[in-house]
């Protein structure tokens, strides 16, 4: 394989700064695979010097694809390539199946399987009264055994058989339509907060690190309300897309 610097082309004469330029043909490395995950990278000095560039240029695109999630510093071993963020087109799948397309291996722990009172924004959003009893499922979702969201779901009682043996090995969604529910819209909001102590210890974060959040509605063909759940992401490893036609 070439080396890095050879990977890396500069233009001086472009208004880019230069740790722009860097930085963007290294996740694009990334991106396209030349760089996998676990890749180790020369030292900053080092690239620094093949590429013509000044250690604190270097330095700075280097701390670029920190902030993204797509490189990592450790301590004795340097800068390794890490798994890119998993990218979620904003449409009505489940994570499960996002991982899996994005070549990522989903693994589940099932906090907790049971029937509780339903809070008032799932009990709003599947048309029951306040406090009507519901289906409270929590998950931890991991990618490559790599904490990545913690889930929250409610569902009307009755409305298909879950177990946690199910729901460990498929998605929510996957067991939902092999039930017979065919899921059709959703209605969906995106925001962020920081996180909780005890969902800093699920994933692996400071406590009061910012969490991407997710709350969505889920009716099927009939327009049922069939679910409602809220979940938290590690923004270092998870975004939302979105495509926007102009009219």
């Amino acid at each position: 394989m070439s080396s890095l610097a050879e990977l890396i082309s500069i233009d001086r004469t472009s208004p880019v700064p230069l740790y722009f330029q860097v930085a963007a043909r290294l996740e694009q490395l990334i991106a396209t695979g030349d760089l996998l995950p676990g890749t180790r990278l020369e030292n900053e000095i080092a690239l620094a010097g093949d590429l013509g560039l000044s250690r604190p240029t270097m330095r700075q695109a280097i701390q670029h694809l920190v902030d993204k999630g797509l490189l990592v510093r450790k301590r004795g071993v340097g800068t390794q390539v890490v798994h890119s963020r998993v990218r979620r087109q904003v449409e009505l799948t489940s994570l499960h199946d996002d991982l899996v397309r994005a070549g990522r291996h989903p693994r589940t722990e099932v906090l907790s399987l049971r029937r509780g009172p339903a809070p008032e924004p799932a009990a709003a959003a599947l048309r029951l009264r306040p406090g009507a009893e519901v289906l409270i499922v929590e998950r931890l979702r991991l990618a490559d055994d790599e904490p990545l969201a913690l889930m929250r779901n409610h569902l009307p009682v009755g409305l298909c058989d879950l177990t946690v043996e199910r729901l460990t090995g498929r998605g929510l969604y996957e067991v939902l339509r092999s039930s017979g529910i065919q899921l059709s819209v959703a209605e969906q909001s995106v925001g962020a907060r920081r996180a909780t102590a005890a969902e800093a210890g699920r994933l692996g974060e400071a406590r009061g690190a910012p969490l991407l959040t997710m709350c969505r509605t889920a009716y099927d063909r009939e327009g049922r309300p069939v679910e409602y759940g809220s979940h938290v992401y590690r923004p270092s490893l998870y975004s939302f897309e979105l495509t926007l036609l102009a009219r």
